[in-house]
């Protein structure tokens, strides 16, 4: 979703990353709200407008962190800048219909995460034609895009995948796994997918796969019950979870199955801490959200402005899914396990020990050494 990481970058994430703790709630009408500046200092883009559209709200980082983050930033950046913030609520249309919106507000600069990368290209072009800049965010949406920000989203999947191997070992000849992969409108979920299979074909069996419409957790769980009875559960050794939402899912269902087995996942979310404290969770991926979110912001700004990219910022080109060339920066993840939790997620301010060691996790912490 911002993957050896940018350590020093990250480490900026401790002084502000704390404030995008409290969720700023859910857009849910198309119109989106309106956010403006007003400091004195700082680099003034005037009335320019920039557009930040987000996917969905049940996964708890675009609210909590994506969306303050990057308004945070921006303002920095540029105090009388206004923003219009939208939520599309994995409605693919109702995306369409804010990105029409923001163009009809003047919106001259869009950060676009796309519920439907393809389905969305129509309104990139629309924007691309009115002269308007649009900012892949995490997901590479299709069309003209003009810049993209992400993690390295097949470097992602493999470090799942390896970890799922790694953590199978010897059990590995002795079973299947079951993968439960991420939404196929999701350009991130094939990246994942491709990285998985990269570090897992060959060495684990595959006895079910799935590709989960929206990333629902619910969905999950009940992907993961079907394939632990088609397969048995004697016979399953792990679970490939594309992310800590579906982990929560599958790891119901696992318990339900008395099944204690390996299980990826992605995002760094407190459950998934929790989880993984308790031994019901091998790992997960953390990608610290204030690179990723600075990097959009600045991008965005920098646009708003009339002026190029800096290679810096955009070191690397990709092309979309509909042979667009755009200038990207692709983070770097971690892998996070109970014995790096209090050097990455705590150290840079994402959770307080108080926040993950709640008293059902009270013993877990204390052998952890997160006291």
């Amino acid at each position: 979703m911002s993957i050896g990481l940018r350590r020093v970058v990250a480490a900026t994430a401790v002084v502000t990353l704390g404030l995008g703790l409290a969720s700023c709630g859910s857009a849910k009408q198309s119109t989106g709200t309106t956010s403006t500046g007003g400091s004195p200092s700082g680099t003034a883009v005037g009335a320019v407008r920039i557009g930040l559209l987000l996917p969905e709200t049940k996964t708890t980082r675009y609210e909590q962190f994506d969306r303050p983050l990057i308004e945070q930033k921006i303002k920095e950046l540029a105090p009388d800048a206004q923003i219009d913030y939208y939520n599309a609520n994995e409605n693919a249309t109702t995306q369409q219909t804010q990105v029409d919106t923001a163009l009809t507000k003047g919106d001259k600069v869009l950060i676009l995460d796309a519920v439907d990368s393809k389905a969305i290209q129509s309104s990139v072009q629309k924007a691309h034609d009115a002269g308007v800049k649009v900012i892949a965010y995490d997901r590479l949406a299709q069309g003209p895009v003009d810049s993209y920000v992400s993690f390295d989203n097949k470097k992602v999947g493999e470090l799942q995948g390896k970890a799922l191997v790694d953590a199978v070992g010897d059990k590995a000849n002795s079973g299947s796994i079951i993968m439960i992969n991420g939404s196929p409108t999701d350009p991130n979920a094939a990246d994942f997918k491709a990285g998985a299979h990269s570090a897992i074909d060959g060495k684990l069996k595959i006895g079910k796969e799935y590709d989960t419409p929206n990333w629902d957790p619910n969905n999950a769980n009940q992907e993961a019950a079907a394939a632990i009875t088609a397969i048995g559960a004697p016979n399953v050794v792990g679970v490939y979870s594309a992310n800590d939402g579906m982990a929560a899912g599958i790891s119901t269902a696992l318990k339900a199955a008395n099944l204690s087995v390996p299980l990826t996942g992605q995002d760094a979310q407190l459950d998934a801490v929790q989880r993984i404290l308790a031994g019901t969770q091998t790992m997960s991926i953390y990608k610290p959200f204030k690179p990723e979110t600075d990097a959009a912001a600045t991008m965005a700004v920098t646009f708003a402005q009339g002026k190029p990219l800096d290679a810096k910022l955009v070191p690397v080109t990709v092309t979309n899914g509909s042979g667009n060339k755009v200038q990207a920066d692709l983070i770097t993840p971690i892998v996070l396990t109970k014995d790096n939790i209090k050097t990455t997620v705590v150290a840079d301010g994402l959770y307080t020990v108080q926040q993950i060691c709640t008293p059902d996790y009270a013993a877990a912490c204390s052998a952890a050494g997160l006291t």
